[in-house]
């Protein structure tokens, strides 16, 4: 029989997450603080991973601070990740390119959420992850609390497998304090999907003193670029990981998880491409417009980065028409914001 609890996604994400963690870096902030108390919680009370082990909590001086811990005891072997939201995940794009360059499984689960500009504002909008586009870490994106705890876990067993920091966010306060009713996950089913054999070689690769090895040095233009071009394939191979493991998380859950999801009329004349909250409100109407003998369609997007241009082709009908891109940030100085110039290309 199904398990049902009632919790936002704040508290759904953590106990995933807690579960895949050895170590989590923390510092609060709105509206990630939960995520993190949560763990905090569940540390203290005696709960254990899927290591058997209570996690280990630490909070730091600044989210730059719990980012520099993780990446800290990733070096080391040890699985570790972190929450935030805005001007904190800003604070952690140095170490998000380390980590990055470095290929370390880490996991961040964001609560997107604007950044001060001419005013502060916690409310949601995506211009947080938006800033770190180009660190190198993939992300995925959910639209409600129920989306967000299934793919905390696509995100953690992705990682260890592709060995790539994964982001896993949704929006602030529409999604990370939404409270609903999710289907509870038989975490013993979860950690059977961890692919072993990439958790040892994340071990192996430990810095210790039986294994010596080089790491941190200072590399002139050739050797630089080549190290980063020949991670282009390890890229290339997380976009398949993350759909292996969304069809085994879909067996498990009964969800229906891809890249980009279609949803609509088959020969539909009109579809918005968006991700985040805003889909579940988009789905209604196209079910309402649809009724009154239109033809539109919704394009989910899930794995935001890295952007497989073959997955979203395949969902969109060839008979589309007009394509909308709906983008919840604002980029001044460019000619779209940056989900349209990827539906654009």
């Amino acid at each position: 029989m199904d398990k049902f609890k009632t919790m936002d996604a704040n508290e759904a994400v953590s106990s995933v997450a807690y579960k895949f963690s050895e170590i989590c870096g923390i510092y609060p902030i709105t509206p990630a603080s939960p995520m993190a108390e949560k763990v905090d919680l569940l540390s203290n009370s005696g709960e254990v991973n899927f290591w058997n082990n209570k996690v280990k909590v630490i909070e730091m001086q600044s989210e730059a601070g719990a980012a520099a811990l993780v990446h800290g005891t990733l070096q080391s072997g040890v699985l570790a990740s972190t929450f935030t939201a805005s001007q904190g995940l800003l604070l952690m794009i140095p170490t998000l390119y380390k980590m990055a360059g470095e290929m370390l499984p880490a996991v961040l689960h964001v609560a997107a959420r604007s950044l001060a500009t001419h005013a502060l504002s916690i409310f949601g909008d995506h211009q947080d992850i938006y800033a770190i586009r180009s660190t190198g870490v993939c992300m995925l994106c959910s639209a409600n609390p129920q989306d967000a705890y299934n793919m905390a876990a696509i995100a953690h067993l992705s990682a260890i497998e592709s060995s790539l920091p994964f982001v896993n966010f949704f929006d602030g306060f529409r999604t990370s304090h939404e409270i609903d009713k999710i289907k509870l996950t038989d975490f013993e089913k979860i950690k059977n999907l961890i692919n072993q054999d990439s958790l040892n070689d994340f071990r192996n690769r430990a810095m210790n003193n039986e294994s010596f090895n080089t790491r941190g040095t200072a590399q002139n233009d050739d050797i630089y670029f080549q190290n980063t071009e020949v991670r282009n394939k390890y890229y290339t191979n997380s976009i398949d990981i993350v759909c292996n493991y969304m069809n085994k998380i879909n067996k498990i859950t009964g969800s229906n998880f891809k890249p980009f999801n279609y949803y609509g009329d088959s020969n539909a004349e009109y579809v918005i491409v968006a991700m985040g909250s805003v889909c579940d409100t988009v789905r209604e109407t196209v079910d309402y417009l649809n009724g009154t003998g239109c033809k539109y369609g919704l394009v989910e997007v899930h794995l935001y980065r890295p952007f497989s241009n073959k997955h979203l082709i395949d969902v969109v009908p060839n008979s589309v028409k007009k394509i909308a891109v709906l983008d919840r940030t604002k980029d001044a100085t460019a000619s779209g914001e940056p989900l349209y110039l990827d539906v654009v290309s």
